[in-house]
Formats: structure tokens, C-alpha cells, sequence
């Protein structure tokens, strides 16, 4: 956990492999502790062939069935399936706006502002950013972004820094 706070969360990723491994670790840590899918990080690096979307979108039904007997991983049928949804509708933003970063990144102008001082008790669960992007990627198709997900992915991926003041990672 102390490795990834350091090298990882709040940090802006505008790579693409990144950005698709992210969104599909939230997906799968819908409704367990972040704790829980670092833990599995590996297993799911390993199940989703390194979480380079273009392979993922090709994964089949037999894969997912594979991928349910795996112990290593969340073993959700709804979860995995949806991420393998998720790296088809990837590609098709990447197609639209040239790159999956670009469309992230541009859909707010950049990083998000914060306030000089940040607290633990001031860091909320959704914003209405986390609303409005959440509300397009289920336009577009995406499963398992509701707006809780999408503001811990854009805390994930350095969207926001969410980091409390004293942190060194905080601006």
C-alpha cells in the first residue's frame, strides 16, 4: 500500500496501458478494499495479458472461464466480463479522440484544482467531475463507472491529487 501511495496514486499516468489497467482494477474493486485488489494486482496483470487493452477486447467467453477458476484474482463473472467490455469501448475512444489519454485528460481541461489545504475528512467520494465523467462513460458504454469508481479513478491516475497537505505528494 505505502509503495503505491508513493509511487503511483495522485500521480498523473497519461499512458495508455495505465490508464486501461486502472480503470479495470476500480471496476474489479467495486464493493471490496482497494487493499484487497493491490494484493491481486499481479494475478490480474497476469490474467488480463499485462492490461493492454487491444488484447484484452479479443478475451472470449472461454477466457473469462478460465479466469473464474483462478484464486489469484476476483473471481466475479459480472466484473471481469465487464472489463473485457471495457477494453472494447477503450479502443473505441481511442479511436474518436486519437488516444484514451486524450479524451480523459481533455474532458475537464486538465488536472483538477484543489484546495490549499486538503484533510482527510475533505477528500469526498464523488464530485460532480467524477458526475459528468461518469455519466459519459456510461453514455459510451462502460460498465461499472458509477460515479463513486470514476472519482477513485481519477484520483488513481492523477486527475486529482488528493494527496492531505504534509504529504509529499501534495502540490
Amino acid at each position: 500500500m505505502l509503495r503505491y501511495h508513493d509511487e503511483e496514486w495522485g500521480v498523473p499516468t497519461h499512458d495508455e496501458r495505465t490508464l486501461f489497467e486502472f480503470l479495470a482494477l476500480e471496476a474489479a474493486q467495486a464493493g471490496l478494499s482497494w487493499r484487497t485488489i493491490l494484493h491481486k494486482r499481479e494475478a490480474f496483470i497476469r490474467a488480463f495479458d499485462g492490461f493492454h487493452p487491444e488484447q484484452v477486447a479479443l478475451l472470449g467467453e472461454a477466457h473469462v472461464e478460465r479466469m473464474l477458476q483462478d484464486p489469484g484474482i476476483v473471481r466475479n463473472r459480472l466484473k471481469l466480463k465487464a472489463i473485457v467490455h471495457n477494453a472494447q469501448r477503450f479502443l473505441e475512444v481511442q479511436r474518436e479522440f486519437s488516444s484514451f489519454d486524450a479524451y480523459l485528460w481533455g474532458f475537464f481541461g486538465g488536472a483538477l484544482p484543489r484546495p490549499a489545504v486538503l484533510t482527510e475528512d475533505m477528500v469526498p467520494a464523488t464530485t460532480p467531475e467524477s458526475d459528468t465523467l461518469s455519466a459519459d462513460l456510461k453514455r459510451r458504454g462502460f460498465k461499472f463507472v458509477g460515479s463513486t469508481i470514476v472519482y477513485a479513478y481519477m484520483q488513481s491516475v492523477g486527475l486529482v491529487n488528493d494527496h492531505v497537505t504534509g504529504c509529499f505528494r501534495a502540490p
